[in-house]
């Protein structure tokens, strides 16, 4: 039956322009532009990305209240939902890659953005049209306007009504913030994701890893199989005693002895799995290994059906499928020039290691800036000293001031000069390095976001 169903709306996908069109109807006009569009959805609505706290709009009523408008269009269609504090982006883009790679139509909603507002909303791979989001401000204006919602709010009612618009088989769903009370949590889900739990966003979500988890548990389903890719003693009862609650089975992929063997290689890295033989993931580093464990136990209970092969080029060209940007991403060689997303005290004690060990091979330069709500003097306290640093403030008013930054960072051993912008840092470096030198930006996802935009 569902091999049925999947042919009929590949069919009908197909011929979409005999229906429904994901773009906007031959011949439309709109009065805005779609930059006018997307101003107006940062202007009007509390962007997080922007603000911060102030954005944050807990509860899922006006959630609720654009399901209903739209028609529950997210129940047109299976859903992965997907939570956690870091690796919630690659896990859901490489999972979203593998079912593509197995022929599904695929939807797919994470956030934030780095360059545009459409990198939010993917159908295998491909960005929502200027279009469409231009019609749904146009369109909608009228009925969300009364209900002031946040921009993440509109964003997804945008995702769930277009996904069913593009008569998607499966949507892979990323978490905005924290879990029970994120606008996401509407959906029915076929399966739950927990990355892993870490001290971030802890004014929203509690001081405590068990009140964290607590929170990102809340996507618990009822009956709804639950994978929790990383746990520890402060968490692991939080998430039997929620699963309890649902009935939802709930596996570790610590315990499911899904990878055998991992290599962490410059270019790429090495698996040897136990269901889906020995293959290469493009994306690179020690936390791509605990989220590849996570990523192949969820396959393991998950109720679609994917070959080896489809798992094999998901790993491979996740990047290329999907238009993921910023996991250790390399933008130029000569000098070698390094993005890295990587925001919170957890994710940086990962990435810091591999940060240190280009500095003992190579003259390392760091651009670097943070937001000023996270944990900032913790990731100083672990940066490599011997580095030149390039410290900077992204284009959002979260950015802590980079004269502000270069000061905590001089006090702890970490020397460099303060940079108004990432463009003036960047050009800073790049005047500096030597050809064999190390480039590298990060330590915010909005310092990324500025970077690639020169790019």
């Amino acid at each position: 039956m569902f091999t049925l169903i999947f042919m009929l709306k590949t069919f009908v996908y197909k011929n979409r322009s005999l229906l429904l069109p994901c773009k906007a109807n031959n011949g439309a006009s709109f009065i805005m532009t779609f930059r006018e569009a997307e101003q107006y959805l940062f202007d009007t609505t509390p962007l997080f990305q922007q603000r911060g706290k102030s954005a944050y709009k807990p509860g899922l009523g006006n959630s609720v209240k654009f399901d209903q408008h739209f028609g529950r269009p997210h129940l047109s269609y299976k859903t992965i939902h997907i939570g956690g504090t870091n690796g919630k982006g690659s896990v859901a883009h490489t999972l979203a890659a593998i079912l593509q790679a197995q022929g599904y139509r695929v939807g797919l909603f994470t956030s934030p953005h780095l360059v545009t507002f459409r990198e939010r909303i993917r159908v295998n791979g491909e960005m929502i049209s200027e279009e469409r989001v231009i019609r749904f401000v146009e369109e909608e204006r009228q009925f969300f306007e009364s209900l002031h919602p946040s921009f993440f709010e509109l964003t997804t009612a945008l995702a769930f009504k277009y996904f069913e618009e593009c008569f998607v088989d499966v949507a892979v769903v990323e978490v905005g913030l924290g879990g029970r009370l994120d606008c996401t949590n509407i959906i029915s889900p076929i399966l739950t994701i927990i990355t892993n739990i870490g001290f971030d966003h802890t004014d929203l979500l509690g001081d405590t890893l068990p009140k964290i988890a607590r929170e990102k548990a809340g996507i618990f389903k009822q009956g709804v199989p639950a994978v929790v890719g990383e746990s520890n003693a402060d968490t692991a009862d939080v998430f039997q005693a929620t699963a309890r609650l649902v009935n939802a089975p709930l596996f570790y992929a610590q315990h499911e002895g899904v990878l055998n063997y991992a290599e962490v290689r410059p270019r790429e890295n090495r698996y040897e799995t136990a269901d889906y033989g020995n293959f290469s993931g493009q994306l690179t580093g020690q936390l791509q290994v605990r989220n590849a464990r996570t990523i192949l136990t969820a396959l393991r209970h998950l109720s679609l059906p994917v070959s080896a092969e489809a798992v094999q080029r998901g790993f491979a060209e996740v990047c290329q499928m999907t238009g993921l940007q910023g996991r250790w991403q390399v933008v130029s060689k000569s000098p070698e020039t390094v993005c890295d997303t990587a925001h919170n005290i957890h994710s940086w004690q990962v990435l810091a290691p591999r940060l240190a060990e280009e500095v003992s091979k190579h003259t390392t330069h760091i651009i670097f800036g943070m937001a000023a709500d996270k944990d900032v003097e913790a990731v100083l306290d672990i940066l490599p000293a011997e580095a030149h640093y390039y410290f900077t403030q992204a284009s959002v008013r979260r950015a802590m001031p980079a004269t502000d930054l270069a000061e905590k960072a001089s006090a702890k051993g970490l020397q460099g000069k303060a940079y108004p912008d990432v463009s003036s840092a960047y050009n800073a470096a790049m005047e500096a390095a030597e050809a064999n030198d190390f480039i590298f930006i990060g330590g915010s996802s909005f310092v990324v976001a500025d970077f690639l935009t020169l790019h």
